[in-house]
């Protein structure tokens, strides 16, 4: 019975009761889906006439820096920049020039595609089906780097003031992250564009107290209130990334490269 309880009462948080009368689930108020970039210029650069294709592996583009996050209270083995900046890489890549510049070949996951691939050959074999599966498609460029900087307390302060007991300060901290993306040819091996891109991640604490004695040092009152700001860290390494592929993509206009799609005019 106390198992059954438990089971009815954990139930609550995730059901509610509809108008009807019938059992619906409660929607995630916290949830929300990041669709756009960040960059509006990258979502708006003006797509080639031939869209690259490129591919990124999963050594390719990493964490190259091993910072911890700074914790003076307790150890903290967590670390400072997340473990797959390659995912922010290919959605900037995926969703510039509004998904039509690159095209982006799956190779992190490469094992995965090819034992289902196999899987696919060899049931096709065992049923005598004629379908034969498409080839692999096949990049001309590579693209190379990581965050190879994180940098904490570059630069830290802060002010406060009090005056009969009643006080306020405020505490600033400056982090950097840097990051460099290098763009290779497959047939020739050179490094045709490179780029380094660095962001800082700022953290802002507010602060307020009272100290007052009342009743002849009988009563002592204390009242204190902050708050702290602090600058996502995955923000900005999803933004210098952006910047990163949008500088590389002016590059290679300025190289010949790519050349941009020209609409001819009426008449």
């Amino acid at each position: 019975m106390l198992c059954l309880l438990v089971a009815l009462l954990s139930s609550c948080t995730l059901q509610k009761l509809n108008k009807g009368g019938k059992l619906g689930f409660i929607e995630p108020q916290s949830m929300a889906l990041v669709s756009n970039l960040i960059l509006t210029e990258l979502e708006s650069v003006v797509p080639p006439k031939r869209k690259p294709v490129i591919a990124i592996y999963r050594d390719a583009f990493t964490d190259l820096t091993g910072a911890r996050r700074s914790n003076s209270q307790y150890a903290d083995f967590s670390t400072a920049v997340t473990q797959a900046p390659d995912a922010y890489l290919i959605r900037a890549l995926k969703h510039a020039g509004g998904g039509q510049f690159f095209d982006v070949v799956e190779r992190v996951g490469l094992d995965n595609v090819t034992k289902e691939r196999q899987l696919i050959r060899s049931t096709r074999q065992q049923f005598k089906e004629d379908q034969d599966l498409l080839p692999l498609a096949f990049a001309g460029l590579l693209m190379h780097g990581g965050v190879i900087g994180y940098e904490s307390n570059l630069k830290s302060g802060g002010f406060g003031a009090r005056y009969l007991g009643i006080g306020a300060d405020k505490e600033y901290r400056q982090d950097t992250v840097t990051i460099s993306l290098r763009t290779v040819s497959v047939s020739t091996g050179k490094v045709l564009l490179e780029v380094l891109v660095t962001k800082s991640i700022l953290s802002v604490g507010y602060s307020q107290d009272t100290f007052r004695f009342i009743a002849e040092g009988t009563k002592l009152i204390e009242i204190e209130n902050g708050i702290v700001q602090n600058e996502s860290v995955g923000i900005a390494l999803q933004t210098a990334i952006e910047t990163a592929v949008l500088e590389t993509v002016r590059q290679g206009y300025d190289a010949g490269y790519w050349k941009p799609i020209t609409t001819k005019p009426r008449g």
